[in-house]
């Protein structure tokens, strides 16, 4: 799919500013065109070149990774950085991040609309596809704005006049019309290679049953605490039952690791995913890929003088992430870079990316070690002293050091010839220096070029759903269906893949991050929780599973350094920010709004 995307989008873009100008962006005040139809729209290579262009729609959806991580308990800056107003919930209707994620939802919506209207009867597929694509930003939209006007009409002319539609109704509609095209054999069973496919229509199910049952069959009890009551079991049951159907059968046997593996894409346990490609990319390479491979970790410095892959010091472990995996559990070594080997100016082979381009790293000097938090000082120590040789820098060009990441991390500095000196320091003031802690590896790119402070080098697909997410999700449907039994199942599927040891119940887990007092006791849905951190740790996830659970400000007060109480979420009539503001521009444009629509909090 992903050259023919590419020469498709040349295609259409060649073609002068009549090819799809007409499907334009649902927030602009005044419309770009009073175009009513486009005759190469018309044309069945029009379509297909309206269909791989929606489907790009997707990428700066899901790499506005701002929305989806801050105000979680996961993720902090570094090198002193302030994470910002989404971290902070000092967010307002005129902040570009929540406007830029509205108007990309509403991009994608009216571009499946318009695909739905120039496709005729014999273009199922596309309308099939259209519908997914309609629907999974009505999904996004309602997790992070509710109540947001339901519009499946192709919007062509100056029209702005659309109400918000509650939830009550939105959510039905939706599932209602994924229903419609679970079993359409125009789709394909399964596909990896960026395609829409049946299972993917019942992993999408699965996930708007389960929200469902939350928004419309839970009430809250409190904010602080995150209790609640359940009203009504349906939804659960039927996100149960898609989820089941979605993992149809398929058993969690791969290793984690090469789950992940840059020469693992489109594997047996991806579901739907994102397609991108540095080979036959037709423009600056360095430019058209993406940045998740530099989003999550520690500064290393200027790439082009360390030869480390850059980092924008953006959203490394938080202090209770680093306690997430226990001995044993291979998820942590699947999921950071644990050695990053030195380099002498050699880019690729030697260098962060030596881990995937060298022939051998058997013998090439180390730069960086971090020891998960349970490596004793006498474990890490033998370690560095039996391989002193590496550990000197030799003919490479960066200092070396190694950690113990924990509360408090213990840091070894060594000099040119492999000889270390200890010192400790506090978990947060250590990422405040470069090379603080590991950074995650899910979205390496080994075939990433040298080049500095640049974040849209990265090529690797971006997996949307997948196998390991479908099991955590059926157990918290499961969980919350009153099926406490077999929610354990999926949940022990999942860590006995991780080699993390299984669960004789919920009530055995033992976190090993230190609980605040004001975060309360543990509860079954913490242990799902926690478990959906390890497995989908930088998967964009955290925040909607926060405010979907109704965990959002419990877990912000205990977890989060800039929020304190449940009033740093809250305006000053109490209000929670329990959504995102809707957007100035929408409340202002939108004729059918007014300001009662905006939500609670703004």
């Amino acid at each position: 799919m992903k050259k023919i995307i590419y020469l498709a989008l040349a295609t259409t873009f060649a073609m002068g500013a009549g090819t799809l100008s007409s499907c334009s962006d649902f927030l602009e005040a005044e419309n770009k065109t009073n175009v009513s139809s486009d005759p190469y729209l018309s044309t069945p290579e029009g379509l297909q070149s309206l269909r791989y262009y929606t489907y790009s729609l997707l990428k700066p959806i899901t790499t506005d990774i701002d929305i989806y991580e801050w105000g979680t308990d996961l993720y902090v800056a570094t090198r002193g950085g302030d994470p910002g107003e989404m971290h902070r919930y000092t967010m307002t209707p005129q902040t570009s991040t929540v406007t830029d994620y509205y108007t990309n939802l509403y991009n994608l919506i009216n571009n499946a609309n318009c695909m739905l209207y120039y496709a005729t009867d014999s273009d199922g597929q596309v309308q099939a596809e259209a519908k997914f694509l309609r629907c999974y930003g009505y999904y996004l939209l309602m997790q992070h704005f509710g109540a947001v006007p339901y519009v499946t009409e192709y919007i062509q002319g100056p029209e702005r006049n659309y109400p918000r539609t509650p939830i009550a109704e939105l959510y039905p509609a939706v599932i209602e019309e994924l229903q419609s095209i679970m079993n359409d054999a125009n789709l394909p069973t399964e596909n990896h290679e960026g395609y829409i496919s049946q299972r993917a229509v019942k992993a999408l199910l699965a996930k708007v049953c389960l929200a469902a049952g939350w928004d419309l069959g839970t009430t809250l009890g409190d904010a602080a605490t995150g209790s609640y009551n359940v009203t009504d079991r349906t939804y659960f049951s039927l996100a149960a039952q898609y989820a089941t159907e979605a993992i149809n059968g398929q058993a969690l046997t791969m290793p984690f690791a090469d789950k992940w593996s840059p020469t693992n894409e489109g594997n047996a346990e991806e579901i739907f995913s994102i397609q991108y490609e540095r080979n036959g990319f037709p423009g600056n390479v360095s430019e058209g890929g993406h940045g998740l491979q530099n989003t999550y970790g520690s500064y290393y410095g200027d790439c082009t003088a360390t030869g480390y892959k850059y980092s924008n010091s953006g959203k490394a472990a938080s202090a209770k992430a680093i306690y997430l995996w226990g001995p044993g559990d291979e998820r942590f070594e699947g999921t950071f870079m644990t050695t990053i080997f030195n380099y002498n100016g050699t880019w690729g082979t030697t260098g962060y990316y030596a881990y995937y381009n060298a022939s051998n790293t058997d013998n090439l000097q180390i730069g960086l070690r971090y020891f998960p938090y349970y490596t004793t000082e006498a474990e890490a120590e033998a370690e560095l002293t039996a391989n002193q040789s590496r550990y000197a820098m030799g003919n490479c060009l960066n200092d070396v050091y190694a950690r113990i990441l924990g509360s408090q991390t213990v840091i070894y500095s060594f000099d040119r010839d492999g000889n270390w000196t200890k010192s400790t320091e506090n978990y947060e003031d250590n990422l405040v220096d470069v090379y603080g802690t590991a950074s995650v590896k899910k979205f390496d790119d080994p075939s990433t070029q040298q080049e500095s402070l640049n974040t849209t080098n990265g090529y690797r697909d971006i997996v949307l759903f997948h196998l390991s997410d479908m099991y955590l999700t059926a157990a918290e449907a499961y969980l919350m269906a009153d099926n406490e039994t077999e929610a354990l199942n999926y949940v022990n599927a999942v860590r006995t893949r991780a080699n993390a040891g299984t669960l004789t119940s919920f009530a055995s887990y033992t976190p090993d991050y230190t609980i605040p007092a004001n975060f309360g006791s543990l509860t079954r849905l913490d242990v799902i929780l926690d478990e959906r951190a390890r497995e989908l740790f930088a998967e964009r996830d955290r925040w909607m599973d926060l405010r979907r659970t109704r965990q959002l400000v419990r877990y912000n007060v205990a977890f989060n350094t800039y929020v304190s109480s449940v009033s740093d979420m809250s305006n000053v009539r109490g209000e929670v920010k329990w959504y995102r503001p809707i957007p100035e521009e929408e409340m202002s444009n939108n004729t059918a709004l007014t300001a009662e629509d905006q939500n609670p909090g703004y």
